[in-house]
């Protein structure tokens, strides 16, 4: 079977015990000025080597640095762009919590590394961690970007040089596109692009698949200068069902589907098949409600025909920091246990 155990984004920032609670800590301590940006910074790579070695022992393949870092998917891209500022605070359009609008008051370029630095540090975290038994070779890292479009469609434009959603979408692509370079420079070979703002209309459309089509570019010029990276594309909106062949007919590795929030997707999965590689996304991070085992593997049994050749992945649908910490890591461990059962291993439930 061919089917690797992936996290995909967030993992929960805090959790019981005094250890856990560094993080939220020290955000309240530096916001108070009783500590500086350092000590946010320790707290911070704390708390991101205890997802990693987490999502390690809870049976993930592929991990990420649970996001922690961020305060929110949009604003901690765009606010290291230059030509951005922040304004006030919006709520998610397809997940709890708030969002920092950007405000776009000239172009935005890159000026340095966004996620590089991030992602070296995950990696040398995750290369710090014992090697489980049977996982030697197999682990990695995957890098997490907020799309082109999201960044675009969620930004409000203060110069009129970039009024149109067209022109902010491609201005962030261009960006995004540089940092992909950077990560396949530093080794990453899974980088997943996320994309949750509404697609409302065909303008709309014709911009997401612009900033897609720019990163996969920047992939293929990094495949020619010798390096090995996939480009997943994650889908979080409504949208997904309704746009199933264009999805696919993107210039991605892997589609991400959202198989917990949308059962459409499993039906058009099961009827049909995937053309390219999907990662399928069983379990839930909206809600703490734990799914069955048995039930998850029934349907993986179901869909595990379909798939293409190559490489497929197994995990959440979308990021796990809504979640209690505990529930968290036990909807990844539900994973690979479904994996196992689909395997004949089933491990003890």
């Amino acid at each position: 079977m061919d089917l690797t155990l992936s996290s995909a984004g967030s993992y929960p920032r805090s959790g019981p015990g005094d250890d856990l609670q560094v993080l939220f800590r020290a955000r309240a301590a530096v916001a108070r000025g009783e500590q500086t940006a350092a000590d946010l910074t320790d707290a911070e790579s704390f708390m991101v080597r205890r997802a990693i070695e987490e999502q390690v022992a809870a049976g993930m393949e592929v991990v990420t640095d649970g996001l922690t870092r961020w305060l929110d998917p949009v604003s901690h891209l765009a606010a290291k762009l230059d030509g951005v500022t922040l304004g006030g605070e919006r709520p998610l359009p397809a997940a709890p919590g708030n969002y920092r609008v950007p405000q776009i008051t000239k172009r935005p370029s890159r000026r340095s590394s966004l996620l590089a630095d991030e992602y070296r540090f995950a990696c040398n975290a995750l290369g710090a961690l014992g090697t489980p038994q049977g996982k030697a070779g197999k682990l990695g890292v995957k890098a997490v970007l907020t799309g082109p479009f999201t960044l675009a469609k969620l930004s409000e434009p203060q110069d009129t040089a970039v009024a149109h959603l067209d022109a902010r979408a491609a201005a962030f692509a261009e960006a995004l596109a540089a940092e992909l370079g950077a990560l396949a420079e530093g080794g990453a070979e899974h980088i997943q692009v996320d994309e949750f703002a509404p697609i409302e209309q065909s303008g709309d459309w014709t911009a997401f698949r612009a900033g897609i089509a720019a990163l996969a570019l920047a992939r293929d010029a990094a495949r020619k200068t010798g390096h090995r990276v996939a480009l997943t594309i994650f889908l979080q909106t409504p949208d997904a069902g309704a746009q199933w062949d264009a999805l696919f007919e993107l210039p991605v590795d892997v589609v991400a589907l959202d198989l917990a929030g949308d059962p459409r997707l499993a039906q058009r999965l099961a009827g049909s098949g995937a053309p390219k590689p999907v990662h399928l996304g069983l379990v839930s991070g909206r809600t703490a409600e734990m799914e069955d085992a048995r039930e998850l593997a029934r349907k993986l049994e179901s869909l595990m025909p379909k798939l293409p050749p190559g490489r497929s992945f197994l995990g959440p649908a979308g990021g796990l920091d809504a979640l209690p910490r505990d529930r968290a890591r036990a909807k990844l461990e539900l994973l690979a246990n479904t994996r196992q059962i689909v395997a004949g291993r089933p491990a003890p439930l």
